[in-house]
């Protein structure tokens, strides 16, 4: 398929990005070719079922179209949704004007076959990055692979490992349910209009099992933890076992020292502090 200049296709169609949206078009077909072919690699093409996040202007979506078995595109911006319909008439490809952000993406992503990889996607708005990443949390059982372009720091935060200042509740729920691959660098020049960061391409690949059950209390552990960096834990998880003493008892059972901050634990030490609380308040 040949690609299209975004710049010219919104000019095309009297459009311009939309500040409101966080709208920053992909325009580097290399860096597009390179993002399809680490959402569906050689050995899969013809094979994967892809759901791409923010279409845009379809930069993206055009090579994916090319590898992919089927390919659900949504966009949110309606203004879009006729140019997308018109560049990709005769792919396998069903474009979807829904918020990605409340969308069913289990349903669209659909049930496991044999012989098929489910890929979640897509070029994700800086100021939504946070809340789309936790939508992947929540559909890692549905998918089998997802990449993401986001912005470098955050790309740097999701590779982060406990003890350091990147090491925090996103990440923590993140590396709950994937391990955390940096492919590749996008500088400003390869989007229009050019941001003033730069952006990175993150894999991130379903762990089975995960490495922590993702429990209301569980979330609540993270949250609190990282709530106030500065708080030791014990002040940070006050009364969430009913008493001083009841907490104390539930971390010695985790193995953590109630002296430490929320940056030092590990996704496990969070998951065995959550069952040890459980025990601890299921005692009659």
């Amino acid at each position: 398929m040949t690609p299209r200049d975004p710049r010219s296709a919104l000019r095309s169609a009297g459009l311009r990005p939309k500040r409101s949206l966080g709208q920053n078009f992909l325009v580097s077909d290399a860096i597009a070719r390179a993002i399809a072919a680490a959402c569906v690699p050689d050995g899969e093409v013809g094979q994967a079922r892809v759901v791409e996040i923010g279409a845009g202007t379809g930069a993206l979506t055009r090579p994916l179209a090319e590898r992919s078995r089927s390919l659900v595109a949504i966009e949110r911006d309606r203004d879009l949704i006729s140019l997308l319909e018109n560049d990709l008439a005769g792919t396998r490809t069903r474009v979807l004007e829904a918020d990605a952000r409340s969308v069913d993406l289990s349903a669209l992503l659909g049930a496991p076959e044999p012989d098929s990889r489910r890929v979640l996607c897509g070029n994700l708005p800086y100021s939504i990055t946070g809340p789309l990443l936790r939508r992947a949390v929540e559909v890692a059982k549905d998918v089998d692979r997802v990449v993401f372009m986001v912005q470098d720091e955050v790309a740097q935060r999701l590779a982060a490992t406990p003890g350091g200042k990147d090491w925090g509740a996103l990440t923590v729920f993140v590396h709950a349910a994937f391990g955390v691959r940096r492919i590749l660098r996008a500088p400003p020049a390869a989007f229009h209009p050019s941001p003033e960061v730069t952006s990175a391409v993150v894999e991130l690949s379903p762990l089975r099992p995960p490495r922590a059950e993702e429990t209301d209390l569980f979330r609540t552990l993270v949250k609190r933890a990282f709530g106030a960096r500065r708080k030791t834990l014990r002040n940070a998880w006050a009364g969430l076992a009913g008493d001083a003493s009841a907490l104390e008892r539930a971390a010695s059972i985790a193995g953590i020292a109630l002296d430490a901050r929320g940056e030092t634990l590990a996704v496990e030490a969070f998951a065995r502090m959550a069952s040890a609380l459980d025990q601890i308040t299921a005692r009659p």
